[in-house]
């Protein structure tokens, strides 16, 4: 599964798993994302499924990863952001803060711009010989 990275901390890139257009975090993740104890991440996962707010089929998933033992639960973008929207730190106003903001941005200009996507799939095609420049996107960017 590839990974990419769809927001920043101060202490580095949360990495996820993209997979069936969503993202995939684990608790573990969710953790490191949002600067609390699993116990906490835990609770509000399991409300979030119990205030049936979600449903757990189809927003949950088991996946076997190397090195493990057992296969750990993922959790989709959807209850990544339920999450954070519960949870109480610095990091979880952050990620509050930048869901805010990608949504406004998307709903008042009707799309969302993934400038990394976009320059790495760019990249790409300009070594197909598409006729697609880069130059052209940092001139349509600035």
């Amino acid at each position: 599964m590839p990974e990419i990275s769809i927001y920043r901390t101060e202490s580095g890139v949360i990495e996820v798993h993209l997979g069936q257009d969503t993202v995939w975090l684990n608790q573990a993740q969710m953790v490191a994302l949002f600067g609390r104890d699993q116990s906490v991440i835990s609770r509000h996962v399991g409300n979030i499924f119990k205030e049936d707010e979600l449903m757990r089929k189809g927003n949950m998933q088991k996946m076997h990863i190397a090195n493990s033992d057992k296969p750990l639960e993922f959790f989709n973008l959807d209850v990544i952001i339920s999450v954070g929207y519960r949870v109480k730190s610095v990091q979880g106003t952050r990620f509050r803060q930048w869901a805010t903001r990608t949504l406004r941005e998307h709903l008042t200009q009707g799309y969302t711009l993934n400038r990394q996507r976009l320059e790495a799939n760019a990249r790409g095609a300009v070594g197909r010989n598409t006729g697609f420049r880069l130059t052209a996107l940092a001139q349509t960017a600035s």
